[in-house]
C-alpha cells in the first residue's frame, strides 16, 4: 500500500525536486505539495481510509484538520469515524461570533489532529495553542508524511504522540527506484535530510 500511495503522489506531481523554502523556513531540495489532493477525490478517499486504520488504537472525541491542506481529508476521515469535526482558523474572526475554533465542542474533550505532513513540528505546536486555550486535550497528531526533521521529537517533548503513514526516506527510496532522480540527486537529498535532522537535536 505504501508503494501504491507513493506512486500515486509521483503520478500527480506532488513530489518535486529543486530549491524550495518550507513553511519552517528551511531551504529544501525536495518539496511535497499535497495541496493538489483536492483535485483527486479517489486518492483523498484512500488517504482518509489509511488515516482511519492508523487511528484505530487512538482514543479521541473530535477530529480536527489543520487548514488548509488537511481539511478535506479530515472531513472524509470524520465521516469514516462518525465523529464530529472542528477546525481552528488561522486568524480569529473580527466579525460575527469572533470564534477562532469552528464547530461544536466541550472543554475536556480529546482532539485528534490531522495534517498532511510534518517537518520540524514548530508550526504544529503553534497551531495547537488555541485548542489548549479552549480547554481541549491534544495527545495525538496524525500525518500522512513525516519529513523526519525533528517534528516527532518536538511533539514528544510536549507529551504528544506522532503517527505517520510514510517517511520522506521511503518516498526518496521509491523515487530513486523508479529512476525519477539519479544517484547524485538522491545523495544530495539524503545528505540534506540527515544534516537537517542533526540540527534539530
Amino acid at each position: 500500500m505504501k508503494d501504491k500511495i507513493i506512486d500515486e503522489l509521483i503520478s500527480i506531481h506532488a513530489i518535486k525536486f529543486g530549491d524550495f523554502t518550507l513553511k519552517s523556513g528551511i531551504q529544501s531540495p525536495i518539496y511535497i505539495d499535497l495541496r493538489i489532493l483536492v483535485s483527486y477525490p479517489r486518492l483523498m478517499s484512500d488517504l482518509a481510509q489509511i488515516f482511519f486504520e492508523l487511528s484505530e488504537k487512538i482514543e479521541f472525541d473530535l477530529v480536527s484538520g489543520i487548514p488548509y491542506t488537511a481539511l478535506p481529508i479530515a472531513t472524509l476521515f470524520s465521516q469514516l469515524c462518525a465523529l464530529p469535526m472542528i477546525y481552528c482558523r488561522k486568524e480569529k474572526k473580527s466579525y460575527g461570533t469572533a470564534r477562532q475554533i469552528e464547530g461544536i465542542f466541550q472543554p475536556g474533550e480529546q482532539v485528534l489532529i490531522i495534517d498532511d505532513l510534518i517537518t520540524n513540528g514548530q508550526s504544529k505546536i503553534e497551531t495547537l495553542e488555541p485548542f489548549k486555550e479552549a480547554g481541549l486535550i491534544v495527545k495525538d497528531v496524525l500525518v500522512l508524511i513525516d519529513r523526519k526533521q525533528g517534528g516527532e521529537e518536538l511533539l514528544g517533548q510536549m507529551g504528544i504522540r506522532l503517527h505517520s503513514f510514510l517517511s520522506v526516506y521511503e518516498i526518496l527510496d521509491r523515487v530513486y527506484q523508479q529512476n525519477i532522480i539519479d544517484h547524485n540527486k538522491y545523495s544530495q537529498v539524503l545528505i540534506f535530510l540527515k544534516n537537517s535532522t542533526k540540527q534539530t537535536h
